[in-house]
């Protein structure tokens, strides 16, 4: 069965914390990515980018969907933060993974998602200073990957290559093959003669 990622874009969502992971899914596993977004709502990216909501995202049900994906944008810190709770409760309760890259970790915050889960972010201090009712300090991991626990998979903004390997793994598309075509994302970042 063919394998369905939803994807939450918000408006001012971050262009590049979800494009490789929706084009890879597309492309190289045969997944189908389904845009859904707050109240159904088109929105434009940081960069410009307008795209059409395919529906709610607080109507994502994990019957259809094998992974819900919070793309992280300038909504998460604003007056406007929308409020996902019960989709990602489904998700949750279901057995099946959310996941939440650079500032939509906020949300996976004020959830109590990351209180007894390892997780990481944008940077350590970020969390305890916009979610007054954050406890997971201690589960806190300073990295520069991805951090999958318990079904709940989290990145920093600067990590969308691990984030989409994490994501394919927990949905059961990881192979050696594609992993090693991830990698070549990051190929640019090694040190030279390192």
């Amino acid at each position: 069965m063919t394998k369905r990622l939803a994807i939450v874009l918000t408006e001012g969502y971050a262009d590049w914390e979800c494009g490789l992971l929706m084009a890879t899914a597309r492309h190289e596993c045969g997944a189908q990515t389904v845009v859904l977004t707050p109240g159904g709502k088109d929105v434009t990216s940081l960069g410009g980018v307008s795209i059409r909501s395919a529906g709610k995202a607080e109507d994502a049900a994990p019957a259809d969907y094998d992974v819900l994906v919070l793309c992280g944008g300038t909504i998460w810190q604003s007056d406007d933060v929308p409020d996902l709770s019960a989709p990602v409760g489904r998700f949750i309760a279901a057995g099946k993974p959310v996941a939440g890259i650079c500032d939509a970790t906020l949300a996976l915050g004020r959830l109590g998602l990351l209180d007894t889960r390892a997780h990481t972010g944008n940077y350590a201090s970020q969390l305890r200073e916009v979610v007054p009712t954050y406890r997971g300090a201690p589960l806190y991991r300073d990295q520069p990957h991805a951090v999958s626990d318990q079904g709940v998979i989290t990145a920093s903004g600067a990590a969308p290559v691990s984030f989409a390997r994490e994501i394919l793994e927990a949905i059961g598309l990881g192979s050696a093959e594609l992993f090693d075509y991830l990698g070549l994302y990051g190929d640019e970042h090694r040190k030279v003669g390192g």
